[in-house]
């Protein structure tokens, strides 16, 4: 069933993990997977199906024999290692801000724009965490009417920066709890029982570098440049699931019937949306699962044309791995790799 070889670099680290779990759970062979993670990790072995992968360390020649070479690294990482990928002859899925705004890579969510992997040039990018639920909510309500504005605000889960700010959140809980000093390493500030508006680096606007990356990777992967977007971005003491509440203003009026309708027809979405029986997504609920939840619809109190609605998808999945794996399966099946 399975033919295309993989190489995975980054696979010890939370996305990696899950990625392999996905695989793992679809049975693909293990003589088809190749891993690749820091030095730290050299020579580790990971259970896999019947069988034991082993970490290998990442050489000139180490992606001669793969189809699919997939990154969820740092972006210096995957700048230093996708080009090396592409002369080899393997098609490069990264999970990095690397590549995302270049206009020869194309930045994909199958759900919405598969037709761009045909213009690829041996890289294709997914988007940040954040960018993916959202751009897939817009995609499907631009059914009913065209988003001219949009406001969100987001909840972020910190394994969203990787397995070490989710030892630090669990590290600083059990301090907390039993009273003792609260140790700080990868975050700047406690986040056990806290949170803060702030996501990586500052820019000259004002905003932050994730809140960028929302508002401009959500216009690529639309086509919408002229689409008004403004974020704010908070990190929360949630270990699983990034959450947003989104405002969206469209050109014409949009019922709360027709887009809880549109919403939960649409490819990889799911409503749950019954406040009278405390039925709406929260992290908890899309931990582990592949789809983006919508739940809190409604209309805005004084503008027909704008829509308010909550959002939580599992970052590492859907975020990220599932994203990625999805792309593959695309692929294949276009026929863009043999």
């Amino acid at each position: 069933m399975y033919k295309h070889k993989i190489a995975i670099v980054g696979a010890t680290g939370a996305v990696g993990t899950v990625f392999l779990k996905m695989l793992e759970d679809r049975k693909y062979p293990s003589e088809l997977l190749r891993i690749f993670a820091s030095k730290r990790s050299l020579g580790k072995k990971i259970d896999y199906l019947d069988d034991h992968l082993f970490v290998e360390e990442i050489q000139e020649d180490s992606f001669f024999d793969s189809d699919f070479v997939f990154i969820s690294a740092t972006t210096s990482i995957s700048e230093s290692i996708a080009e090396l990928a592409v002369k080899s002859g393997a098609i490069v899925i990264d999970d990095s801000s690397a590549f995302r705004l270049s206009e020869e890579v194309p930045l994909v969510i199958p759900e919405i724009n598969s037709k761009d992997l045909t213009a690829h040039k041996g890289i294709v990018s997914i988007p940040n965490c954040s960018t993916t639920p959202l751009a897939m909510v817009l995609a499907c309500l631009t059914q009913l009417s065209r988003p001219l504005r949009v406001i969100t605000d987001t909840y972020q889960s910190v394994s969203g920066t990787g397995s070490a700010a989710v030892s630090e959140l669990l590290n600083q809980s059990k301090s907390v709890a039993v009273g003792k000093e609260v140790l700080k390493d990868v975050y700047p500030h406690q986040i056990a029982f806290n949170l803060f508006p702030h996501i990586d680096d500052l820019q000259s606007n004002g905003y932050t570098k994730e809140e960028m990356k929302m508002v401009l990777e959500t216009k690529k992967i639309l086509h919408r440049p002229d689409l008004e977007i403004s974020a704010t971005c908070v990190r929360v003491p949630v270990i699983v699931s990034h959450s947003q509440s989104v405002h969206i203003e469209f050109e014409n009026e949009v019922k709360v019937d027709d887009a809880i309708e549109k919403l939960d027809n649409f490819p990889g979405i799911k409503i749950l949306d019954d406040l009278n029986n405390n039925i709406y997504p929260t992290p908890l609920d899309a931990a582990g699962k592949d789809d983006v939840f919508v739940g809190r619809v409604r209309a805005d109190s004084y503008r027909s044309n704008i829509l308010v609605l909550w959002v939580v998808t599992d970052n590492l999945r859907k975020g990220a791995a599932l994203n990625a794996l999805q792309i593959s399966d695309s692929m294949i099946e276009m026929k863009l790799v043999v």
